[in-house]
């Protein structure tokens, strides 16, 4: 069921409210009265003559404060002796703030373009209540709807210590990564005679950051163990040939000859000992010996067969190759730690030089309340951001960023819908940068990063859709009209629908509305769409952490969880879901009858 009001609304993180300071409603004037002169006589003299006025309002039910002078408006009361203080926008989540001359500007209906799913909520709210008719807005049209806002609560936390993202050092980052999974293919292919599994790489990285507490937000510096299960357990399915399913018989008849003549090489090493080389060539000799007498076999005899074969071959196999694919993954998490170390050294170098202090001792958690879920917040300031080119076309933007660190120029394209996407993201999430000076210095660094992460694939490779794919706009539709969900646990800036989620890279995301990542966040009540990609160890943990959850809350909590039906593998970690006694609901939804939006949505071509 979707999430309900709690008795008592939680508090907004704010660093300027007094303590004794909460968001509790208080009692509305009735239907046909308006707020007396004495909402106005409540504040204190010298605030009045500030410009200060308390109004009541109707579509939330309590009380603001709006400034008749500087246009500005809050939710707490405003405090004496302010000066020059710079007001911070989390004490508004809801968006009433405004810096403009012309007062208030109450969030508006949506009869401007397209009716949404945040339409419809908002004239259901304004019916009856006499108010007058909205003004139109702007609702950028896309498959997403970024004027819902949140009904997730969480505990307040501490901010990031990720420094922030530069440029420079997210194209090092880039380098690093793409020769780590050069690296990593040159020995799937020397050293074990096979293709690296499509995906395995990616895969790796989200396995191995469950468990990394090193200083990058990608590539894995402090894990233990240092040897990847899911790397091995991925290059050791593929061996001694990739297993596919043939389509017709003469592929099946081909498949298990490439299987004997495989089998054979390996076991001739010289680390085979001379059981298994017995056992293996005997096998295949037979095989070979079954395929020259037998004519006319039918499809699900090669494949008999086969199976036959491998119970035979594959334990003698996995024997001979254990080490070998075990130095192979160490060697990569090895590589990968130097890696780390030389992007961080040139960021704290990057740092230095612009005068920022780093930061040498943990933070202090804050006080345990309940807040509005708000984006990861960073513990220390920006550097300026280099020049960065870009290039609008009609349909498209082209961002270039140049350095002597990289060879030519490294080039990124976002669709022009996309963009406006994430400057609507931007300007409700980014609260240092209202000028948009960053902006396109950090969309660089979020395009950058997913690039990276995606080894620079082609949107005609399979690598996005594992990883990146999206539901239909529909559906998510659906699930906020008649379930109340608000917030998807796994998104990016790119292809989430709502404007607030969770997602692999909190820092380069956080300006675009990223609460960082599901495993590290930790709500009490609200309602969840939960679409984690394909990486068996991020799903079973993915499952337990919803367990944690629902078992320690007492408030309004649920997440409807989509899991794609793998086969080939199977993924043992599903029984959770079916054991579990928060599950309240199954669907099967069959193949032809769903869909899933394309994982590069925003640069591929209309």
């Amino acid at each position: 069921t979707s999430p309900t009001t709690t008795a008592a609304p939680p508090m907004t993180p704010t660093k300027t409210t007094p303590p004794d300071m909460s968001h509790t409603p208080q009692t509305a004037p009735g239907p046909n009265q308006t707020p007396g002169p004495s909402y106005s006589e409540e504040l204190h003299p010298e605030l009045v003559n500030q410009g200060w006025r308390k109004f009541w309002s109707k579509r939330e039910g309590r009380p603001y404060f709006w400034n008749k002078l500087t246009g500005e408006s809050l939710w707490e009361p405003p405090m004496l002796n302010r000066g020059n203080q710079q007001f911070d926008p989390l004490t508004d989540p809801l968006g009433i703030c405004h810096t403009g001359q012309n007062g208030p500007a109450p969030q508006q209906n949506n009869n401007a373009l397209k009716r949404r799913a945040s339409e419809d909520t908002q004239n259901h709210h304004q019916q009856g209540t006499g108010a007058p008719p909205p003004l139109k807005k702007y609702i950028l049209p896309g498959p997403w709807d970024l004027e819902i806002p949140t009904n997730v609560v969480m505990y307040d936390r501490i901010p990031t210590m990720y420094p922030h993202p530069y440029p420079e050092v997210e194209a090092m980052r880039g380098v690093f990564a793409l020769r780590l999974y050069k690296t990593y293919e040159d020995l799937c292919t020397k050293r074990e005679a096979i293709n690296p599994p499509c995906g395995s790489f990616n895969r790796w990285l989200m396995e191995r950051k469950i468990i990394d507490r090193g200083c990058d937000p990608m590539l894995p510096s402090d894990c233990q163990p240092e040897i990847s299960q899911q790397m091995y357990r991925e290059i050791i399915r593929d061996i001694p040939i990739k297993i596919v399913k043939p389509k017709y018989t003469g592929d099946s008849r081909k498949q298990l000859s490439k299987y004997c003549d495989a089998a054979k090489k390996i076991v001739e090493r010289t680390s085979a000992s001379v059981e298994s080389k017995k056992v293996v060539k005997w096998n295949a000799e037979e095989t070979y010996e079954w395929l020259r007498k037998t004519v006319g076999a039918s499809y699900e005899d090669f494949q008999d067969r086969l199976q036959h074969l491998r119970r035979q071959c594959e334990p003698h196999i996995i024997e001979t190759v254990r080490n070998s694919v075990e130095t192979l993954c160490f060697k990569i998490y090895s590589l990968s730690k130097q890696h780390v170390k030389a992007i961080r050294d040139r960021h704290s170098q990057i740092l230095k030089e612009s005068g920022i202090q780093e930061l040498t001792q943990p933070l202090q958690p804050p006080l345990m309340r309940k807040v509005w879920c708000y984006p990861i917040q960073f513990a220390i300031p920006s550097p300026r951001m280099p020049q960065i080119d870009y290039n609008t076309d009609r349909d498209h933007m082209t961002i270039k960023y140049t350095h002597a660190s990289i060879h030519g120029s490294d080039t990124h394209t976002i669709n022009s819908s996309h963009l406006q996407k994430l400057e609507q993201l931007y300007r409700y999430n980014c609260f240092d940068d209202k000028k948009f000076d960053f902006f396109i210095g950090r969309v660089y660094c979020m395009l950058k990063r997913y690039s990276t992460f995606l080894c620079n694939v082609s949107p005609n490779q399979q690598e996005p859709e594992l990883t990146q794919a999206a539901l239909p706009a529909v559906v998510f539709e659906c699930l906020h009209q008649h379930f109340g969900v608000t917030f998807e646990c796994f998104a990016s800036p790119l292809n989430c629908y709502f404007r607030q989620y969770c997602s692999a890279f909190g820092d380069t995301d956080s300006y675009f509305g990223s609460r960082g990542s599901f495993l590290e966040f930790k709500p009490v009540s609200g309602s969840f769409q939960v679409n984690p990609p394909y990486c068996e160890e991020l799903i079973d943990a993915t499952l337990q952490h919803i367990d944690r959850l629902l078992t320690d809350s007492t408030d309004p909590l649920s997440f409807i969880v989509f899991l794609q039906e793998w086969k080939d593998p199977p993924l043992q970690c599903l029984s959770k879901i079916e054991d579990s006694h928060f599950k309240r609901k199954q669907v099967v939804v069959m193949g032809m009858e769903h869909e899933y939006r394309h994982g590069l949505q925003h640069c591929i071509p209309r």
